[in-house]
């Protein structure tokens, strides 16, 4: 127990950043409401680095727990606690959230006070998503997701918003309503909504492989995996760029980590079963989003399917159940978080100057926008993994995991890599090179200040990672070993860490 309240605090800062907002903030004062936000959500990410310098490294126990009975007629509890692989999920929200309400300041110019209002709530709700510790809170946290990213991309986003909103809400809805089955059946088979003490629980195992199927589900959806994933590219395109970050950058990684957090620690011989399904479809959904994006003429669907791609690294990683593998899904959660960020953003920086993203608007910007074209070339070149950026670290690992687990895993998702590069270079190439031949993309002004702002963070953890990953590594290393140690243990399969498993082609 703390002291101090401080997952709460980092929790619901936010969220009574937008009732100040709501309450105080007149309809048309936008100014107001922007730097309210963008104050709140500095406060959030200082209060997050705090949680972060109370974090013990030596520990793969729950840290910082917050418990008091809520509902007692239920045996609900109010619990909340954070351990070496959340913390970091908390850390990039807290990041993310004032880098998009600088996105939105240039570019949000209708209903700006609640613009403001849905980013915070929205960054309270992941925030709850990754620290809570009670089953009954966590799902109400993970379905509050949904109201305000769907009023983000519905009355925000493109010409076709409304029916991109609605296939997100729809998609993740119906997965959740299974994953509500399943917390249910959880719940009265174990007496108690606290997931603490399901992690280790020895469900029956026709029950287990239920209960996997359903979390599944829902975890596949917003991961998302092949073939759950064709809401995606529809809610990057239509969403603002604010919401668009928020998607790559939190909302994917909660796929990601339910699997591990549920799925690997409370069903694992369930998830030692359905591993070669789960293996499967992420390399098939590898190179089929590869090579879709390569036939893509709107840059910002391009980046959609690339992070679909970029997604199935993780599930390939997490799902080979070796060391290598766990640590390579967490490291390309990290990377894809920055990378896939930033890109968006670099979309963005174009859309709010000529509002369009068909590549072939573009071309040549190299020569009046080299600042701009250095950033995108520093962030395309993480996506495709050279050595040095955040993108390497994550997916050479994930590879290695894959290739001990049976070297034809590790040769396809190797294909991926090069199809990554593929597209990647090739929209540079469209976008930066050749002959600046158009008026309107001469006349674009190059990176402004705000811009500069935005980016400089998430360069910066791109090259930290890339060059001493070690420094993120050794906060969630101690935890996902154990949780790998304990699977192990549970599922007799201790032979993968030692040697190539499958035969060499």
């Amino acid at each position: 127990m703390t002291s101090f309240p401080i997952l709460s605090a980092v929790t619901f800062v936010p969220l009574l950043g937008a009732l100040l907002i709501a309450l105080f903030v007149g309809k048309d004062n936008n100014k107001l409401a922007q730097n309210i936000a963008l104050f709140i959500s500095l406060v959030t990410f200082a209060l997050s680095c705090w949680m972060l310098q109370q974090f013990d490294v030596a520990q793969t126990a729950f840290q910082l727990v917050e418990r008091f009975v809520w509902i007692p007629t239920f045996n609900i509890a109010y619990i909340k606690g954070i351990d070496g692989i959340s913390v970091w999920f908390v850390m990039i929200s807290t990041l993310l959230t004032p880098i998009c309400i600088l996105s939105g300041i240039g570019g949000v110019h209708k209903r700006v006070k609640e613009f403001m209002i849905a980013l915070l709530v929205l960054e309270s709700m992941m925030i709850g998503v990754f620290t809570t510790l009670d089953f009954v809170l966590f799902y109400l946290f993970f379905e509050g997701i949904l109201i305000p990213m769907f009023l983000i991309i519905g009355i925000w986003g493109g010409e076709k918003r409304t029916y991109a909103a609605y296939k997100f809400f729809l998609y993740t809805f119906l997965g959740s309503v299974l994953m509500l089955v399943a917390i249910f059946a959880m719940v009265i088979q174990v007496g108690t909504t606290d997931m603490t003490a399901m992690i280790g629980y020895k469900f029956p195992p026709q029950m287990a492989m239920w209960l996997f199927l359903a979390f599944f589900a829902s975890f596949a959806v917003k991961t998302p995996m092949f073939p759950f994933h064709t809401w995606l590219p529809y809610a990057h395109v239509e969403a603002p760029t604010a919401g668009s970050v928020i998607l790559a950058g939190v909302l994917l990684k909660m796929g990601g980590y339910g699997f591990i957090r549920i799925a690997i620690q409370m069903l694992p011989q369930a998830s030692h079963t359905f591993a070669p399904l789960v293996i499967g479809l992420s390399l098939i959904g590898i190179i089929y989003t590869s090579l879709v994006a390569l036939a893509q003429t709107d840059m910002k669907k391009l980046i959609a399917y690339s992070s679909v791609a970029h997604m199935g690294y993780v599930t390939l990683g997490i799902f080979s159940f070796n060391e290598q593998g766990f640590d390579g899904a967490m490291m390309v959660m990290l990377s894809h978080t920055f990378v896939a960020a930033a890109l968006f953003l670099c979309v963005g920086v174009v859309y709010d100057r000529m509002h369009t993203r068909e590549i072939a608007r573009y071309g040549g910007m190299a020569t009046n926008m080299p600042k701009y074209a250095l950033v995108f070339m520093l962030f395309m070149l993480a996506s495709v993994g050279l050595p040095g950026t955040s993108g390497f670290v994550g997916e050479f690992l994930a590879m290695q995991g894959a290739f001990l687990a049976n070297s034809w895993y590790g040769l396809i998702a190797a294909l991926g890599m090069v199809l990554g590069a593929a597209y990647m270079l090739w929209l540079y190439r469209r976008l930066f090179y050749g002959t600046l031949d158009k008026d309107d993309v001469r006349a674009m002004p190059d990176l402004n200040a705000r811009e500069i702002t935005m980016f400089a963070p998430l360069l910066i953890l791109v090259l930290w990672i890339g060059i001493h990953p070690s420094t993120f590594r050794s906060i969630y290393a101690p935890t996902l070993e154990k949780a790998l140690s304990d699977f192990q243990v549970q599922t007799g399969d201790q032979s993968q860490n030692a040697q190539f498993q499958g035969d060499t082609p």
